[in-house]
């Protein structure tokens, strides 16, 4: 493969990894061009206005805000910071289970929180001895080891076994019976409610060893809001790669990937002009990328699989209220299992997630304060729906108001408060960022697929790259952010040229 003398780049997509993708280039003496779908950078990572009330779709907290860690390096070389300020989630929040009408904090202090589980349910407590035993184990781990330094492909013997050591005490436990999705895991508690909570303290796809993760994250204080939200996380990023001389289309839609001689050579858009460059890096959706982009041309028996058996992130359905109270002494996450299932779209919904923004003056004005209320909805049931304008506003409506309902029962006089009412389904989330199927965070954290290192190239095809969830199983801001890096690492590596990162 030869280095072209030519040094544009074309990004498809401007959400983190596409800007992430942006900036290194340009650090590293390329001429990159994103070209994005939306009118705004940030893909998943959305937040939008309604009246006075910013809503935020996107990021719910970041990992490694602190100084002194790797992670906030890979900030500051963003322009993260100092341009973000991030508040300590303390408490990662609070679930209520309506069957047993019982509730339970979940806090940074494990020793408080060891106590609180085990007066739940005595006869589960060695399964929490387990879990925290885990979580103590895996405190002060540095997450920029975890395979997140350098791509794969670059990734020599020696920086495996460096890995696998940094690793060692999360290996512990991911290889063995930590490793098995939580949802059977969940399965060896008695207690209804301790075995509802540990389902949903996350997702119960994901492997155990995730949750005592999270849980030694928060105990080391590596976990954080933001302040201004995903929309002021995502500007200063596109402030960063700006500043760097990047630039940005919006309101365009790659439709294709130009190849000659099995090598990208550009893009062509929706309106039918065509750029070109000396490698194509996409940063979009790879459903889209692979099988439409390219035509479903560059693929082998693996990544065929993939695409067709892997589960994806369940789409989401956000209800958004704007309300004219304050909820000071709730904590930002809070989990409720529900006694009675609600009948929204298709499949009968148990589990709401509620955030509500009161850490932050931003998204609301004195005295007022955005809820939001999150469950799994039907891909199927909101796209087949959205061509009949009348039914599929109907059933948005029905949705808030039905969540709404079940929101009063937790937050008495919340309904009498709303002044703004926001709906986003998942077609909405289609719409504007082309995710297959409403996915919000690529492939599903399934066991085997945190396993599985996906290449950023394609077989059989030269001078591409792809950067973000779709090559970094379980998604999320960070891995986002690190495969940027790594396309550009790749691609300075075709050019015979040391990968640079400049600071401020």
């Amino acid at each position: 493969m030869k280095p072209s003398s030519d040094d544009r780049v074309l990004i498809i997509g401007a959400g983190l990894a596409g800007l992430a993708t942006g900036c290194f280039a340009q650090m590293n003496g390329y001429r990159s061009h994103i070209f994005e779908h939306h009118s705004q950078p940030g893909g998943v990572a959305a937040a939008w206005r309604r009246g006075e009330y910013l809503i935020d779709g996107g990021i719910h907290f970041v990992m490694g805000h602190r100084p002194g860690t790797a992670l906030y390096d890979l900030y500051h070389q963003l322009g993260i910071v100092p341009a973000n300020r991030f508040i300590d989630l303390t408490t990662y929040g609070r679930f209520i289970d309506e069957t047993t009408g019982r509730s339970v904090w979940i806090g940074q202090d494990l020793e408080r929180l060891e106590g609180d589980l085990k007066a739940q349910s005595p006869v589960d407590g060695p399964i929490v001895d387990e879990l925290l035993a885990a979580a103590r184990a895996m405190r002060g781990l540095d997450m920029s080891q975890m395979g997140l330094g350098k791509p794969a492909e670059m990734a020599s013997p020696w920086d495996q076994v460096k890995e696998l050591w940094s690793m060692r005490r999360l290996l512990r436990y991911a290889l063995g019976k930590h490793g098995q999705p939580v949802a059977a895991f969940a399965q060896r508690i008695q207690d209804r409610t301790l075995r509802t909570l540990l389902r949903h303290l996350f997702l119960p796809d994901v492997p155990v060893y995730f949750i005592s993760m999270i849980l030694a994250l928060l105990a080391d204080g590596q976990l954080g809001l933001i302040e201004g939200g995903s929309q002021e996380f995502v500007r200063a990023i596109e402030k960063r790669y700006l500043d760097l001389g990047g630039r940005v289309t919006y309101h365009a839609t790659v439709e294709k990937i130009l190849v000659e001689d099995d090598r990208a050579v550009g893009v062509r858009l929706a309106d039918g002009t065509e750029q070109r460059a000396s490698a194509v890096v996409s940063a979009a959706d790879g459903y889209s990328t692979i099988f439409r982009m390219l035509g479903g041309r560059y693929v082998d028996k693996r990544i065929r699989e993939r695409y067709s058996t892997w589960p994806r992130f369940r789409p989401l359905l956000m209800a958004s209220y704007g309300v004219a109270a304050e909820f000071a002494d709730e904590p930002p996450f809070t989990s409720i299992h529900l006694e009675r299932p609600l009948a929204v779209g298709a499949e009968p919904v148990d589990h709401i997630l509620v955030r509500i923004f009161n850490y932050s003056p931003r998204f609301a004005p004195p005295g007022k304060t955005v809820v939001q209320a999150e469950i799994e909805a039907s891909w199927d049931y909101w796209s087949d729906l959205y061509p009949d304008k009348a039914r599929y506003s109907a059933a948005k409506k029905r949705a808030a108001t039905e969540l709404l309902e079940r929101l009063e029962a937790h937050y008495p006089g919340i309904s009498s408060a709303v002044e703004v009412t926001d709906v986003s389904t998942p077609y909405t989330l289609w719409r504007y960022t082309l995710n297959d199927k409403g996915a919000w965070e690529g492939w599903l954290m399934t066991p085997e697929a945190v396993r599985t290192t996906i290449e950023r190239t394609l077989p059989g095809l030269d001078d591409f790259y792809m950067a973000g969830q779709w090559v970094m199983p379980g998604g999320g801001v960070v891995p986002c952010l690190y495969s940027g890096q790594h396309a550009v690492q790749l691609l300075c590596r075709r050019d015979k040229k040391p990968f640079i990162v400049l600071g401020d």
